[in-house]
């Protein structure tokens, strides 16, 4: 693990915590799609960049962006400036609402993937917790279907990880428990 002391603060305070808030949902899966080919404590370096740039996470406020502020968005050094990740955080905010008219909300229809329950991962090493699992293939193909871009099977994951839909943190770590005991 980093010694990184604001991936420290993330992996201790939120990764793994079961979130069903929508808003929160969206920025963690804007976040993973940003983060492809770059390192997480990166991405999180960047996050407030991330919220002040793209409306706190406001997916309704972030469906009204057009091509000025894609243009704006892709000057902002407080974020990743790739077009096609730019663009992608600005389409999945219409998905994200599509989701949320279907099943009522975001977090329900990203919970159905996993019956509603984290599930609870019994890793004893890091090197065993796998990229992706059936679950986060089954998102991506549904999410992908669905409209949503950079949402592969390994960025689901990631996702699923992150609003703790998944608890993979190591049975040694002291957030394992914490988190597996409403799960086992």
């Amino acid at each position: 693990m980093s010694a990184d002391p604001v991936y420290l603060a993330y992996h201790d305070e939120e990764w793994g915590v079961p979130s069903r808030d929508d808003r929160h949902l969206y920025e963690l899966l804007v976040l993973e799609g940003a983060q492809a080919g770059l390192s997480w404590s990166t991405i999180l370096r960047k996050r407030e960049g991330y919220r002040r740039a793209f409306a706190g996470f406001d997916p309704e406020r972030v469906t009204r962006f057009d091509e000025r502020d894609v243009e704006r968005l892709l000057a902002d050094s407080g974020i990743v400036r790739n077009r096609l990740k730019v663009e992608s955080a600005i389409s999945n905010a219409r998905r994200v609402l599509d989701a949320q008219a279907e099943h009522g909300s975001f977090a329900a229809y990203v919970w159905s993937f996993v019956d509603g329950e984290p599930v609870v991962g019994r890793w004893s090493r890091l090197q065993d917790i796998p990229a992706e699992t059936a679950e986060s293939r089954a998102m991506s193909k549904d999410m992908k279907r669905r409209g949503f871009r950079f949402v592969g099977p390994t960025v689901c994951y990631a996702f699923m990880q992150a609003a703790g839909l998944v608890n993979d943190h190591t049975t040694d770590c002291f957030r394992y428990p914490e988190l597996a005991a409403g799960s086992l």
